[in-house]
């Protein structure tokens, strides 16, 4: 059986995806802060929807990611993702936060935790404003991370950590 090679984003495809978001709308800086990090750290959509403000250590350029099966793994954050997430943490400051979500670190507009669905649905409104027709999903952050890393010569056992792969054969998907 053949093995699926996943859909991935090219630089300037995802340079156009982030360009279509409009921050003049109240979630604008929420959805640029979502998808700095999610690309720039390669995290599932669940991670991103679970990331704790507890778990980020911005100051120091890593967040701790809690991936599948409980495992924690830290991740380098990329400067420009730093540098959104610090302006969505001014955003969300003015929201009415539920006790529950205090620690979340992506919220709704009514002070919840974000769920799975709506950044699926925030990823295909901003690539359809994009004008992009590939099929993605939140996941082709992750492959196009793992992509762009393998393509500018990073080893793929560190792209094995990065995306907190138990095995290196999930890993070997992208060569």
């Amino acid at each position: 059986i053949g093995m699926h090679l996943p859909e991935v984003l090219s630089v300037e495809e995802i340079d156009s995806l982030i360009a279509a978001i409009d921050l003049s709308k109240r979630e604008g800086q929420r959805n640029r802060a979502i998808i700095e990090t999610m690309y720039s750290c390669g995290l599932r959509v669940s991670e991103a929807c679970n990331l704790k403000l507890s778990d980020l250590y911005l100051s120091e350029g890593f967040i701790k990611v809690e991936g599948k099966g409980s495992k924690q793994r830290l991740v380098p954050i990329s400067p420009v993702a730093d540098e959104q997430f610090g302006y969505w943490l001014q955003d969300r400051s003015q929201l009415d936060i539920k006790p529950e979500y205090a620690d979340i670190a992506f919220l709704n507009h009514y002070g919840r935790q974000l769920t799975r669905a709506m950044i699926f649905t925030i990823v295909k409104r901003l690539a359809e404003a994009a004008g992009i027709r590939k099929t993605i999903s939140p996941h082709t952050l992750r492959h196009s991370f793992a992509t762009h890393l393998l393509q500018n010569g990073a080893d793929l056992r560190i792209i094995q950590q990065l995306l907190g792969h138990e095995s290196i054969v999930t890993t070997e998907i992208y060569t």
